[in-house]
Order: structure tokens, then C-alpha cells, then sequence
């Protein structure tokens, strides 16, 4: 299914929930919904399913205008957040409900249930009640129900967020996999970063009801349009005076421009270990915490608080440790836009070894 969505408003009083969003989703592909709380992201997922109507703007699926046209008959599967299994249901009557709702025969049924508890890894507990499930087959189970009747979009509110860490990982995969082999046009929303980057063909980022970006997860980490796109994409952190920044003074000073930076950009430590040890300044460690794969380092440069990486290989830095630290890039942040500027300074001989 494709869909377009043109200048969509939805309001709850005097809240603007959606504001004026228009975007278009190519058949087949799996999109992210991503943003803080309140976004708008969940609203407009209803908008779509049917269960609230545009105050203003066009719903299109395939070539059809569908603002008023009721949530059974837009061919549309949905996966809630509590799974919304019938508990005096098995899985397999659960999975079955759509079906039996549209009067389809018992042997199409019985058909359509097993060839989903096999596409979904659950053959051998067809018998069982939700409550005997884990959270992750429940979730399987509530995938499988809504594919039942054959529809043309999937959308999934926050699928994953009531199921553990670990699980949710895996499912994850699991669910790339299962919409690449079924080919359905699939919409979750989410406001897990991991989640959308790892799951997502497409996301579309939204703050405050508006729809700021749109494109592949590797375009919007790389080339975020909007100053709230960069901050909220990566672990990114606003500096208070960028302009001491060796390399960037000139960038932010012109309207004392605001910037942000990520922790990828920032290189921290001894002389002999930087690659442009001699366009480096000096900070300070405040703060080091262990991270598994790596430790985190807060850094103060000239009232900046950074944050950057360090190898489990190297040499520790504990708080207070002083070093030197170079900004390869950074965001300057320009009225709507944001600009990557590259640190000029690039040019120091290779490291000096002391």
C-alpha cells in the first residue's frame, strides 16, 4: 500500500497534536515514527488506522482519499502496545478472531492460523492462554492476529516497550525479517532511537506535531535538517560557549551562533595518542563512567561540557586527569537549519610520541 499523507492537522482543543504534516511512504517499506512524548506520532498512527479523523488535510491510500472511511474497511492490521490478546482466548482463536469476524470458512481458518503460528515460530503452542505466553510470544501472537485478515498496511504502536531489554532486541530482528519476507507496507512508532535505527527502511522525525525529517536512518544521523534533528538524533549535547573552540571560532561568531556536538566528534587524550595533537586544547576530566564496551568521558573545554569515548585498551582517565582534546566537526546551528562545519585545523604532522 502506498500512502500519502497532505497538510494533516489534528487538534484536541487549542493543541495543534498533528500540525500541518505532509509526507508519502512507497509500497513495502517499514517506517519509524520517531520523537519525544507528545510529538504527535501516535496520533497521527490513529489518523492512519482510522480511529481519528483529520480536522483538516487528506489521508490517501492507494490513490484513495480515506478521511471518512471507517477503520474495518482501509485493509489495515494493528499491533498495540499491551498486545490486546482475549485472555479467555487461545492463541490460536486469538489469531483466528479477525477471520471469524469476516465469516471466512473453517478450513480457509484453520488454513491462515497455522501457516502464521509457523511464520511466527509458535507451532507448538497454538493450545495455550495469553497468560502461559511471555511477553515476547505475546507480541508474536498480537503480530500474527493482525496479519490474519490479509492487510495491505501493518501499524504498530510502541511494540516493543512493555517486553525486557534482551527480548526486545530480538524481537527486533525478528520483526525486519518477518516484514521483509511478507513485503506489507509497516508504520511503528517508537521513541527508541536503537529501535528505529535498527528496524527502520525510513523514519520520519516529529516534535511539537510537526514532522521535521524524513529519510533513511544513515541520512538523518548524518545530515540532520533542523536544529532539533540534531540534538535529538545521537547523544548530542548543546555547548554554552562554542566559540572557544579552537577551529570553529569564526563559524559560531557571526550572530553568536548556538552549536551542538556529539560524542564521535570529540577526540580525548594524551599527546601521543591524538591525530592533531598541535590543534588541540587542554580540558579537564570531570566525570568517567564504564559503559561495557567503552568508557564515557566528561570533559570540560573552556566551560564546555563534552562528552567523548575511550578505549577499554588504553590508558584510564580518571576525573580530574588533565588532557588534551580535539573537536573534529560540529553542528553549527543556524536559525531552522543545521550546518556540519569541519574543524579547519586538520593539518598537524601524525602524532608526537613522548
Amino acid at each position: 500500500m502506498r500512502i500519502e499523507v497532505r497538510n494533516v492537522t489534528k487538534r484536541f482543543g487549542s493543541l495543534k497534536a498533528v500540525d500541518n504534516v505532509s509526507f508519502t511512504i512507497e509500497e513495502g517499506k517499514l517506517i519509524g515514527l520517531l520523537g519525544p512524548s507528545g510529538g504527535g506520532k501516535s496520533t497521527l498512527l490513529r489518523m492512519l488506522a482510522g480511529l481519528e479523523t483529520p480536522d483538516e488535510g487528506d489521508i490517501i491510500l492507494d490513490g484513495k482519499r480515506v478521511n471518512d472511511v471507517p477503520p474495518q474497511k482501509r485493509g489495515i492490521g494493528f499491533v498495540f502496545q499491551n498486545y490486546a490478546l482475549f485472555r479467555h482466548m487461545t492463541v490460536f482463536d486469538n489469531i483466528a478472531f479477525g477471520l471469524e469476524v469476516k465469516k471466512a470458512k473453517k478450513n480457509e481458518i484453520r488454513e491462515r492460523v497455522n501457516e502464521l503460528l509457523k511464520l511466527v515460530g509458535l507451532e507448538a503452542i497454538g493450545n495455550r492462554y495469553p497468560h502461559q505466553l511471555s511477553g515476547g510470544q505475546r507480541q508474536r501472537v498480537a503480530f500474527a492476529r493482525a496479519l490474519a485478515p490479509r492487510p495491505s498496511l501493518l501499524l504498530l504502536d510502541e511494540p516493543f516497550a512493555a517486553i525486557d531489554a534482551k527480548v526486545r532486541k530480538e524481537l527486533r530482528t525478528w520483526l525486519k525479517e518477518m516484514i521483509e519476507q511478507i513485503g506489507i507496507t509497516s508504520i511503528f512508532v517508537t521513541h527508541d532511537q536503537d529501535e528505529a535505527v535498527e528496524v527502520a527502511d525510513e523514519m520520519l522525525i516529529f516534535s511539537n506535531g510537526r514532522l521535521e525529517q524524513q529519510g533513511s536512518p544513515l541520512e538523518i544521523y548524518r545530515h540532520p535538517r533542523t536544529p532539533f534533528v540534531a540534538s535529538f538524533i545521537g547523544e548530542s549535547r548543546v555547548l554554552q560557549h562554542p566559540e572557544r573552540l579552537i577551529g570553529f571560532e569564526e563559524a559560531v561568531s557571526q550572530g553568536g551562533k548556538s552549536a551542538i556536538i556529539r560524542p564521535e566528534f570529540v577526540e580525548v587524550g594524551l599527546q601521543r595518542e591524538l591525530s592533531y595533537p598541535l590543534s588541540a586544547q587542554r580540558g579537564i576530566v570531570r566525570q568517567s563512567f564504564f559503559r561495557g564496551a567503552h568508557l564515557e568521558l566528561e570533559v570540560d573545554v573552556e566551560g564546555n561540557r563534552l562528552i567523548a569515548y575511550r578505549s577499554l585498551d588504553r590508558e584510564p582517565l580518571e576525573p580530574g586527569a588533565e588532557v588534551l582534546v580535539f573537536i573534529h566537526r560540529l553542528y553549527v546551528l543556524d536559525g531552522s537549519s543545521a550546518v556540519l562545519v569541519e574543524n579547519p585545523l586538520k593539518t598537524d604532522p601524525m602524532p608526537v610520541h613522548i
